[in-house]
């Protein structure tokens, strides 16, 4: 292993290290809490009921009055991937079960229930705060729910007054994860103080990993502006965080690691206001999220009636469906930075979705998922072999340079590269394919931990790819490192151990560059040891299949071969040279003759 690969790999391993230290930071399970005010910040403890805080008394209801008591009705929308329970108080969406997904205790996963997610209009009339979530709504024509070609759909209306109505119509596909609803205002624009029409959503957000800590720190509020800009609160904080929006918002999202709910209007919102905090309830509660969202006031002011269609996503983190649910969407799946990104997208991704399609093992997955891209990546492979075997036979006559020279850097340093020169050796040929594969490495870092794919999967002693496989929990934590033993992060550090080996054969590192060589694989197990163990398993296969092409490389190359090239090279005579190695020579020449003259 060159010097111009452990540099590559060392900065590598050391923007890993300030990642998972200075950006994975704990949620503090004594984190406090704030109130919901009437502008709409919390006014409640996350772990009591939501609806205490908009209880509205006869007083306070004006023309609601009759409607804030009555029998609550539920009514079921279900599907082949979702099973959504409404309810006629509030006229409102109840729980989310997402029926092809377990939480963590192997119970069906509900994505909100009624103890963690209350949402609905938010409006005063004569200065009296409305919350529509807390009125008791009819269903049309007494049906629980009617059958369509294509959906379900059932409405709720609420009279409230003459030839005036406030009407929720909800409908769900025959298949996928998104829940529409249509919404109408008829006559009822003159009972709403100034127009002002708000949305607020109140969810604390459920616990569905087994790894608290790894889903806590991939929650966070994403939105979508109309412009198109992405935008989001920060996910690896114990900070309460906050934002008011005063632009127009296509979408917002509550994203967790693996699952997401969000909300699309079909008429952007016109700004809003966001809130995530630390949970009371850190067992059981990942986050609580708070938002408010103001619609759109042209129809109002202009005394017409208020109608709008949202539409909901309640489901899973996997690129198709977040991607076709509507634009922009797809970033709730963060896949890295651009270069990246583009590679879990357009590689990744489409590889590993074939691969599914007909193989049911997902360790099976990995290995054939390394194989592919290892045969793709051989030229560059066999390239930096070719390099490193190139220096190791330059090693004795660049170690007479230095003995030569002494301490004179400047001198050792332009000798150098007048040999490099004359053998035809670019000295950074080793650095670069190792710099080119480096999208790939990081490509899996971010596709294994947001891969919904590997959740729950088993394979071998891991019961869960998705998260660390623990073979010896500990009593005690370790500074960066944790309180559990990865087995796979054991077996990825041992075969990166046995591949710096083998590249130390081919070119033998001195003093300090070698002791790095065989500190980075240590670093590396301190980084993954909490990592997803299908990412530990990826980079151990990789390890050894890299092994093993270097073995199988080694047996084709020659080099007493290189050494009659280089020497061949050597004797030729150069006429053209760079004009940028001529000024780089120049420059070193009258360093030295300025030195000497001193």
């Amino acid at each position: 292993m060159d010097k111009n690969k452990i540099i590559g790999l060392l900065l590598i391993s050391l923007i890993l290290i300030l990642y998972t230290h200075f950006f994975d930071n704990k949620i503090s399970k004594t984190a406090q809490t704030n109130p919901i005010t009437n502008e709409g910040k919390p006014t409640t403890s996350s772990h009591r009921p939501l609806q205490e805080a908009l209880t509205i008394s006869n007083d306070q209801a004006g023309i609601f009055a009759d409607a804030i008591r009555g029998v609550a009705k539920e009514v079921i929308l279900e599907n082949n991937d979702i099973r959504v329970k409404l309810t006629s108080h509030g006229a409102k969406v109840k729980e989310v079960v997402l029926k092809k997904y377990r939480d963590y205790e192997g119970q069906p996963l509900k994505l909100l229930d009624e103890q963690s997610s209350d949402m609905g209009f938010q409006f005063t009339n004569n200065q009296a705060n409305i919350h529509t979530s807390q009125l008791f709504f009819h269903i049309s024509n007494g049906a629980s729910h009617e059958q369509e070609t294509n959906s379900e759909k059932v409405v709720f209306r609420l009279p409230v007054g003459p030839d005036a109505y406030i009407q929720q119509t909800f409908s769900l596909a025959k298949q996928g994860y998104a829940l529409t609803q249509n919404w109408e205002f008829i006559g009822a624009e003159k009972y709403i103080d100034e127009g002002k029409l708000n949305f607020v959503w109140h969810d604390l957000i459920r616990r569905a990993e087994k790894d608290v800590q790894a889903c806590r720190n991939k929650t966070t509020i994403n939105y979508y502006l109309a412009d198109q800009t992405f935008k989001h609160l920060k996910e690896q904080t114990q900070q309460e965080e906050k934002q008011h929006i005063q632009a127009p918002i296509k979408w917002l999202a509550i994203k967790q690691r693996f699952f997401t709910a969000g909300i699309l209007s079909n008429q952007p919102f016109e700004t809003g206001y966001v809130m995530l905090k630390p949970s009371t309830q850190p067992d059981k509660i990942v986050k609580e999220a708070y938002v408010k969202l103001d619609l759109a006031r042209n129809h109002l002011q202009a005394g017409q009636p208020q109608t709008g269609e949202f539409k909901f996503y309640f489901g899973p983190n996997t690129y198709q469906d977040l991607k076709s649910f509507t634009d922009g969407f797809s970033k709730n799946l963060p896949l890295g930075w651009p270069i990246v990104k583009w590679i879990n997208q357009y590689l990744i991704i489409p590889i590993f979705g074939f691969l599914e399609k007909y193989v049911s093992n997902y360790g099976l997955i990995i290995l054939i998922l390394v194989l592919l891209i290892k045969a793709l990546l051989l030229p560059l492979s066999y390239k930096s072999y070719i390099s490193m075997a190139e220096m190791k036979v330059l090693k004795p006559t660049l170690d007479a340079l230095k003995a030569k020279h002494g301490q004179d850097l400047q001198r050792v340093q332009m000798e150098q590269v007048k040999l490099y020169k004359e053998m035809g050796i670019n000295p950074l040929s080793g650095c670069i394919p190792v710099l080119l594969q480096m999208p790939i490495l990081l490509a899996m870092f971010n596709f294994f931990p947001n891969a919904i794919e590997f959740r729950q999967k088993a394979f071998l002693w891991a019961p869960d790819l998705s998260t660390y496989d623990s073979i010896i929990n500990l009593s005690f934590k370790i500074p960066f490192y944790g309180d559990h033993v990865s087995l796979f992060t054991l077996l990825m550090t041992a075969s990166t151990i046995l591949y710096t080996w083998s590249s130390n054969q081919v070119n033998t590192p001195q003093g300090p560059m070698k002791t790095m060589s065989y500190l980075l694989p240590i670093t590396f197990m301190f980084i993954l040891n909490s990592f997803p163990a299908g990412l530990s398993f990826y980079y151990f296969v990789s390890n050894i299949i890299t092994f093993g092409q270097q073995t199988l490389i080694k047996r084709f190359v020659d080099e007493e071969k290189i050494k009659e090239k280089l020497a061949k090279n050597r004797n030729k005579t150069t006429t053209k040279e760079g004009s940028f190695k001529r000024r780089l020579q120049d420059a070193m020449k009258a360093a030295i003759q300025n030195k000497e003259r001193k």
